[in-house]
C-alpha cells in the first residue's frame, strides 16, 4: 500500500508538472507567476445547449480545510439540466462552472486538513464548479474510492445512492416487507433505490420507466409498468391497499397519484420536479401547469388518513443546512454495501467535456439507463467535434417528457 500510494504520489506530481508547461488559450504561453489554467465546462447565461462552452480558466488553490483534486470524472445529473435553464430556486450568478460531484485524484491540502495525503484516489461533492479539471472543496464532502471502484463509478456514486439512502432509510424508514413506488426506476436514483431495496427481505419494488427502457431494468424491480399507463390502477391490482412508500421526482399530477397509492403511516416524499421540463429552455407554461396540477394538501386530511408527505434535496441539506457529519456517515454505510458487493453504481455512458452538450440532451431526453459521466481525459469523437447540438432549440411548450420519446433518434454515446 505505501508503494502504491509513493506511485501515484509520484503520478500527481507529473500532472502537475505537466499542468504547468500548459498554454494559454489566448496570449501564448504562461509567464512566471502567472495562475495555472485550467479546461473547464462554462455555463455562459441561463438557458439552452447553446449557453455551455469548454473555456480556459485560472486553476483554483485550496483554502484552509480544503482538498485540491485533480478531477478523472464527474457526475450529470437532471439537478444540473435544471440548473442550466435557470429552473430553480435562487439561481447563482451567471458565468459559472455546473457540476455537484467528480471524482480524482488528491494534489493539494489546504491547511489544517487531516485524514487525506496527496495520490489519495476520492469522490467528493462541491458546491458548483465539478465539471473542471481541478477544484477545491472543503475535506467533509470528500471520501476515499474503494481500491476496486473506477473513477466513473465514485463519480455516480455520491448523488444517486445517498439520495436513494437517505430517503428510503431516514425519511421513510423502509423495513421488511414494506412496499416502494420509484418514477423514473431507469434512472441513476431509480436504479440506487432498486438495489437498495434489494438489501432489504422481501421489499417489493413498483417501478415506472419508459418502455424502452424495461427489458434492461426488468430485473432489478418486483413490478414494471409503463410511465405512461395507468400505473395507479396497475399498482392497485396488485396490492389493493398500495404502497408503504413512494419517490416522486417528477411532481405535477404525480404527486396527487402518489398520495392516493400511500396506505396508512406510508409515506410520500418529493425529491425532484422534472415535468417541469419539457423544452430545452425554461417555460413558464411547464412551470404553471405542474404547479396548477399539484393537489393541494390538507393537513386535516393527512392526520385521518394517517399519511406522511416529506421533500428531500441533498444538495440543500448538505450546502445550506449544514449537515455534513450525517451524509459522512451515510457515505461510510453505503461503501461498506458496496465493499459487500451488493451495491453498485450504473453507469450509463461516458463523454468528454467537450460533449456535454450532447450528454445534456440524452439526460433531457430520459434516454439513460443509470448515470451519465464527463470523463474528462476522454477525447471527444469527430462526430460530435463540430458542435452539432449548438443550434438545437426545443420549443418553448413542448411536450417532450420521457416515454413519448421512444420513435426518435437518438444521440450516440460511448460505452
Amino acid at each position: 500500500m505505501a508503494k502504491e500510494g509513493a506511485q501515484r504520489a509520484e503520478e500527481t506530481e507529473q500532472m502537475i508538472d505537466k499542468e504547468g508547461g500548459r498554454e494559454a488559450a489566448e496570449g501564448g504561453s504562461l509567464r512566471a507567476g502567472d495562475a495555472k489554467e485550467m479546461r473547464a465546462v462554462v455555463l455562459s447565461a441561463f438557458g439552452g445547449l447553446n449557453k455551455l462552452r469548454v473555456s480556459k480558466k485560472a486553476m483554483p488553490e485550496p483554502q484552509e480545510g480544503e482538498l485540491k483534486i485533480r478531477v478523472k470524472a464527474c457526475g450529470l445529473n437532471f439537478i444540473d439540466l435544471m440548473v442550466r435553464q435557470g429552473n430553480i430556486d435562487n439561481p447563482p450568478k451567471t458565468p459559472l462552472v455546473p457540476g455537484f460531484e467528480c471524482s480524482g485524484i488528491v494534489e493539494a491540502l489546504g491547511d489544517s486538513v487531516k485524514g487525506f495525503e496527496i495520490g489519495d484516489r476520492v469522490m467528493a461533492f462541491v458546491n458548483y464548479n465539478a465539471w473542471a479539471e481541478v477544484v477545491c472543496t472543503p475535506v467533509e464532502f470528500v471520501y476515499k474510492i474503494p481500491d476496486d471502484m473506477s473513477f466513473s463509478e465514485a463519480a455516480a456514486f455520491p448523488m444517486n445512492f445517498v439520495t436513494a439512502y437517505m430517503m428510503l432509510f431516514e425519511v421513510a424508514n423502509l423495513r421488511e416487507g414494506m412496499s416502494v413506488l420509484v418514477h423514473s426506476a431507469g434512472g441513476g436514483v431509480g436504479q440506487a433505490v432498486a438495489q437498495l431495496c434489494s438489501t432489504i427481505p422481501n421489499v417489493t419494488v413498483f417501478g415506472t420507466a419508459s418502455s424502452f427502457k424495461h427489458e434492461a431494468i426488468k430485473n432489478s424491480v418486483t413490478h414494471l409498468f409503463d410511465r405512461n399507463a395507468d400505473y395507479v390502477q396497475e399498482v392497485k391490482r396488485i396490492s389493493v391497499d398500495g404502497v408503504d412508500i413512494v419517490l416522486d421526482c417528477l411532481c405535477g399530477e404525480n404527486t396527487g397519484k402518489g398520495l392516493s397509492l400511500l396506505k396508512p403511516l406510508g409515506t410520500y416524499i418529493l425529491y425532484g420536479s422534472s415535468n417541469m421540463v419539457t423544452g430545452e429552455t425554461k417555460s413558464f407554461f411547464s412551470f404553471a401547469k405542474s404547479w396548477w396540477q399539484v393537489e393541494k394538501v390538507n393537513p386535516i386530511k393527512l392526520y385521518e388518513e394517517n399519511k406522511v408527505i416529506a421533500g428531500f434535496s441533498l444538495l440543500n441539506l448538505l450546502f445550506k443546512q449544514n449537515r455534513g457529519g450525517l451524509i459522512k456517515g451515510v457515505m461510510d454505510k453505503l461503501l461498506n454495501l458496496y465493499n459487500s458487493k451488493k451495491i453498485k453504481p450504473v453507469v450509463d455512458s461516458l463523454w468528454a467535456l467537450e460533449e456535454v452538450k450532447e450528454a445534456m440532451q440524452r439526460i433531457h431526453d430520459r434516454g439513460n439507463i443509470g448515470k451519465l459521466i464527463l470523463d474528462v481525459e476522454k477525447a471527444p469523437t469527430p462526430l460530435m467535434a463540430n458542435d452539432s447540438t449548438e443550434t438545437s432549440e426545443a420549443g418553448e411548450e413542448e411536450e417532450d417528457h420521457e416515454g413519448d420519446n421512444e420513435n426518435k433518434e437518438r444521440m450516440p454515446f460511448i460505452q
